[in-house]
């Protein structure tokens, strides 16, 4: 189990957002959309926007691999540090970089996800506390 088990609901939720960075670095925008809400919220330095056809443009523009470090589960919010790359005009991914990003998952959907410069920052947002797992 991923996270304590007298806590069986962020425990679901962590699946839920493993599944979802599965799906988004396979390039599955037909998953992604089925493991989100319809009006997921999608969010980063860029601003804000909601609802399935902006996640689905959002994975075809941003072409970014997220691979999960660590996570911290609380209820509703899981806060994930990932390795981020961008995959370049010619297919190569660029030199990863340090992300975090805060997820809002409800019935068993990510009803949002907004990407920060760092764990620290995401934690802070999300009003979290306490260690992350591994």
């Amino acid at each position: 189990m991923l996270v304590s088990s007298d806590n069986l609901v962020s425990s679901d939720n962590v699946e839920v957002v493993l599944a979802w960075h599965a799906a988004l670095n396979a390039g599955d925008a037909d998953g992604l959309v089925a493991l989100s809400a319809a009006d997921v919220e999608v969010g980063g330095p860029r601003g804000a926007g909601r609802g399935d056809d902006l996640l689905r443009g959002w994975v075809e523009r941003a072409r970014i691999q997220l691979e999960p470090v660590r996570w911290l589960a609380q209820g509703a919010r899981v806060v994930v540090e990932e390795s981020a790359s961008w995959q370049t005009s010619d297919g190569q991914l660029t030199e990863p970089q340090v992300v975090a990003s805060v997820f809002g998952v409800e019935a068993g959907k990510v009803s949002s996800v907004i990407r920060y410069a760092d764990f620290e920052e995401a934690l802070e947002s999300a009003g979290a506390g306490g260690s992350p797992r591994v």
